[in-house]
């Protein structure tokens, strides 16, 4: 016997519902309000928002991308990634972290470290299964759980000890549904670093309240931008921890190379490359080989280490510029980060100097579920004085509320960070400015 069909009512929905669960990195849409204001005011907006090295990619690495075009390295290749680059990764991986000899077979190559990220919930997480993550912290980590069904636990990263991660704060979070653990050091929004003792204790902790099917994700792309003569530590390297871990990194940050999109993974074992090796044929068929083919080089060239030195050693000079000026704003306070690029002060004085909190009650109910004190004045910034920053909600939106921070990169010239601080500092104290900003009917949501 036939079913007959009924038509699908004409409001039924195109998409289906776990489209509406994803989330998104809020510094990315950000991009079209600079450019809103730009042509409204005519004048260049100073961009602090983006997490993009103003570095260009290193001579040696770009003659290398064209040397390969050029040799006719455009055609697909190993989705798991080249052998040639996938044991360069390995070697380096190793020794730079200090294990023992890593199969190139437990690698696995990607567009840029993202995909890797979005793939772990997919490829471990049942529905129901916890994962933990940091917050602030990178937004993909909290913006794939729910469209895996998975159920996010946050650790909430703390200001009074430099935005790193101990025990005490991790342990109560650990259940019998954990099954993944994000780590992100030096971090992404905070530039928080964990010691190597933190990453033992961590690791102590882990291997005696999780069974061995769970896993660590240590994203780890700005393992090269340390400060204060800082080493760059992996859980990974504490032993026990290498068979739990899934050591993810990038050319993005090291190489000053965001738009090469070459990302990679180690993973514990060869049987769980191999089913993101199918997860990247299914996705994307295979990374382009003339960027795989400069990574190697990038990778393995001796004139990498100075370039990456003076890069490093230009964003600790502007650390050091920006972290002065915003502490002598009234009503700011910022910690000084040991990595990354990037300053997170707390503006939770100039929220109650500009009463950034009464106008923000006074929104309406779904706007206030969009935004937050910090975003009001992340807008502010951006509209009257022309200052692009990020705020607090876009690094981790679960219970973020009263939590008043910006996130500015430092990877902008000297002259524009110093003008920077310099109109934050003006916009700090300007109540009345700020409250007819409120009444211009500017979108106030990100």
């Amino acid at each position: 016997m036939n079913t007959v069909r009924m038509p699908a009512p004409a409001d039924a929905p195109i998409f289906a519902n776990r489209v509406q669960l994803m989330g998104t990195e809020a510094a990315f849409g950000f991009g079209s309000r600079i450019l809103e204001v730009e042509q409204a005011a005519q004048e260049r907006v100073i961009r602090c928002n983006l997490g993009q090295p103003d570095f260009p990619l290193p001579n040696h690495i770009a003659e290398a991308v064209i040397d390969a075009v050029r040799a006719g390295h455009t055609t697909y290749c190993d989705p798991q990634g080249m052998p040639e680059l996938r044991a360069a990764l390995a070697g380096k991986m190793a020794a730079d972290r200090g294990l023992p000899e890593i199969d190139p077979e437990r690698v696995v190559v990607f567009p840029g470290a993202r995909p890797s990220i979005g793939f772990a919930q997919q490829s471990y997480c049942e529905q129901g299964d916890e994962v933990i993550y940091p917050t602030p912290g990178y937004p993909l980590y909290e913006s794939y759980i729910p469209y895996v069904g998975a159920k996010p636990i946050p650790i909430h990263l703390q200001e009074d000890h430099g935005f790193s991660l101990t025990t005490e704060e991790l342990e109560p979070l650990i259940s019998d549904h954990t099954k993944l653990i994000y780590l992100n050091f030096p971090s992404n929004p905070t530039g928080g670093v964990a010691s190597k003792a933190q990453l033992e204790a961590l690791a102590e902790l882990i291997l005696e309240k999780t069974p061995p099917n769970v896993r660590v994700y240590s994203d780890e792309a700005y393992e090269a931008i340390v400060f204060d003569s800082e080493d760059h530590f992996s859980i990974a390297s504490v032993p026990g921890m290498e068979q739990r871990t899934i050591i993810a990194s990038a050319v993005s940050k090291t190489y000053s190379w965001t738009g090469g999109r070459v990302g990679w993974a180690v993973y514990p074992t060869v049987e769980e490359a191999k089913v993101h090796r199918n997860l990247n044929i299914n996705y994307f068929a295979s990374i382009p080989p003339y960027n795989q083919i400069a990574t190697r080089v990038a990778l393995e060239s001796p004139e990498s280490g100075p370039a990456i030195q003076q890069m490093t050693a230009a964003f600790q000079r502007r650390r050091d510029q920006v972290i002065s000026g915003l502490n002598r704003i009234d009503g700011i306070q910022c910690q000084k980060p040991k990595g990354a690029f990037y300053a997170f002060p707390n503006i939770a004085g100039v929220v109650d100097r500009l009463e950034i909190q009464r106008a923000f009650d006074a929104l309406p109910g779904e706007t206030r579920r969009n935004s937050s004190p910090a975003t009001l004045f992340q807008l502010f910034l951006l509209y009257r004085y022309h200052v692009a920053t990020m705020d607090r909600r876009s690094f981790g939106a679960l219970d973020s509320e009263g939590q008043h921070f910006l996130r500015l990169s430092v990877a902008t010239g000297a002259s524009d960070l110093e003008e920077a601080v310099r109109r934050i500092a003006a916009a700090a104290g300007d109540a009345e400015g700020f409250h007819t900003f409120m009444r211009s009917g500017v979108r106030m949501v990100l």
